[in-house]
């Protein structure tokens, strides 16, 4: 399995939070933590921005997907507002997450929850060439539900 190194800062007041950690051998993805002083509740339909405690300094040529825990989405409709998020490789801010409440219930989060995960991607940068004509597909212009329920 390849390894690449990437660099981490905790956040000042976010020294007692784990960092983000494989939790099984071959996880994809690492938890994050939630970098907040006080409990936090999410009512149904809202959404919040929650801090994790954590700067990244990413290589060149990846970039960090911040995607939903499974098991969050699944007990209690929490997952991500915007799935999965992007971490460029050249941000350096404080890596934040944010989590809406799909669920019937108050969802009610405390500090140092796993919030979300984390997985390291690489990226392929695209060079646009323009051109008047595309190549055929079988599918052609077929679009949202093209091809049924």
């Amino acid at each position: 399995m390849e390894r690449v190194k990437v660099r981490v800062k905790r956040v000042e007041g976010a020294e007692d939070l784990p960092l983000p950690r494989y939790m099984t051998p071959l996880a994809s993805g690492m938890d994050l933590y939630a970098n907040i002083q006080n409990d936090l509740t999410i009512e149904p339909g809202k959404y919040e921005v929650i801090p994790t405690g954590i700067q990244l300094e990413i290589p060149p040529g990846f970039e960090a997907q911040v995607r939903p825990r499974s098991g969050l989405a699944a007990r209690y409709g929490i997952t991500l507002l915007n799935s999965p998020g992007t971490i460029d490789a050249d941000y350096r801010g404080e890596v934040k997450v944010v989590l809406i409440n799909h669920g019937t219930q108050n969802f009610t989060i405390k500090r140092g929850d796993r919030i979300a995960q984390l997985v390291i991607a690489p990226v392929f940068r695209a060079e646009m060439v323009e051109t008047d004509v595309l190549g055929e597909t079988i599918r052609g212009n077929g679009g949202f539900g093209h091809t049924g329920i």
